[in-house]
């Protein structure tokens, strides 16, 4: 695994670590925050994928159009479109006044990230 690659893991993991930590936040916990940094933990590590298969990454933040990139360096992988549409809600829906993520959809954004997470991280340990 090369430097870049660990960079971008590394911000991932960053993401992943702030979305679990507001959502256990006892005061005034900020949903639309969870939710932003579960998309962007998933989003960085496809792109680390894709720059582990010497894959330039595509500049864009929609999942399911960056897992129809992933899907051919990562043959084995079929995207999960319901939860990468879902993950994608939190770098669009959820980041100005008209609409908030509730507490439920900051879990669900929380799990869909975590199951992600470790199935990303494997495709870069061979």
């Amino acid at each position: 695994m090369n430097g870049t690659v660990k960079e971008w893991i590394a911000k991932a993991e960053g993401d992943f670590d702030v979305a679990q930590l507001v959502l256990r936040a006892d005061l005034r916990p900020n949903y639309d925050a969870v939710c932003f940094h579960a998309q962007q933990c998933v989003e960085k590590l496809m792109k680390a994928v894709l720059i582990h298969h010497a894959t330039k990454p595509p500049r864009i933040h929609d999942l399911v159009a960056l897992g129809e990139v992933v899907q051919p360096v990562q043959g084995s992988w079929t995207p999960p479109v319901r939860e990468l549409r879902f993950l994608t809600q939190g770098a669009i829906l959820f980041r100005y006044p008209g609409e908030s993520a509730t507490r439920e959809k900051a879990e669900t954004a929380v799990a869909f990230c975590g199951r992600l997470r470790d199935e990303l991280m494997e495709f870069m340990k061979s």
